[in-house]
């Protein structure tokens, strides 16, 4: 991770105007699902998810503040490290993990619990840092902390089926035990919050 070593001031998981994303070429499995025409074991993670390519070229060109890059927020968020700084995560064993989401506790009676999210856990330190550098979280924020927070699955561009190869019908969240899975080009890992207290 070394955007954060020249770059305090971008989250790890901005991508830069460098770093385009490579999606293709895709093609169909025989079996059903979608595979790279030119895969390699790199391309898919150990439950057999696609992913989509990523150049890492962090500092490079203008950071994208609205973007993710997909394969470092697959890392932090795998490891439960700080979106921001790429470093361990704020936890302890009485309250968990400390996230900073898009205040919404108005959506529903018990807001986050059992939220699905796409945003790596944070320090205590990056506090500041990313409700400067996100839009979003500008607008609004809370702090939270989860007790637990297990990876339920990934969210990605869905593809279908056609005489002439896979089309992407969209962006869709799914969980590993869903088949349509094999249809998916995964872009972010996803966590559940449980047990879940907003701070502020």
């Amino acid at each position: 991770m070394t955007a954060t070593t020249h770059h305090p001031r971008v989250p790890c998981i901005t991508a830069w105007s460098a770093e385009q994303s490579e999606t293709g070429p895709l093609v169909q499995c025989p079996g059903g699902g979608i595979a790279y025409a030119d895969e390699t074991t790199g391309d898919r993670d150990d439950r057999g998810v696609l992913w989509q390519r990523a150049p890492s070229a962090p500092g490079q060109g203008a950071p994208q503040f609205a973007a993710v890059h997909s394969a470092r927020q697959r890392q932090v968020m795998g490891e439960l490290l700080c979106q921001v700084c790429a470093g361990p995560a704020d936890q302890n064993d009485d309250d968990g993990t400390l996230w900073l989401l898009q205040d919404r506790r108005t959506d529903w009676p018990g807001w986050p619990q059992g939220m699905d999210v796409t945003e790596p856990p944070i320090c205590v330190h990056c506090l500041p840092i990313a409700i400067r550098a996100c839009p979003a979280l500008r607008e609004s924020h809370a702090a939270i902390r989860a007790f637990t927070a297990p990876i339920v699955g990934i969210r990605g561009t869905l593809y279908t089926p056609s005489p002439t190869g896979p089309v992407a019908a969209g962006v869709s969240v799914v969980d590993f035990d869903n088949p349509d899975i094999r249809w998916v080009l995964a872009h972010q890992l996803i966590r559940t919050l449980h047990q879940a207290v907003v701070l502020n």
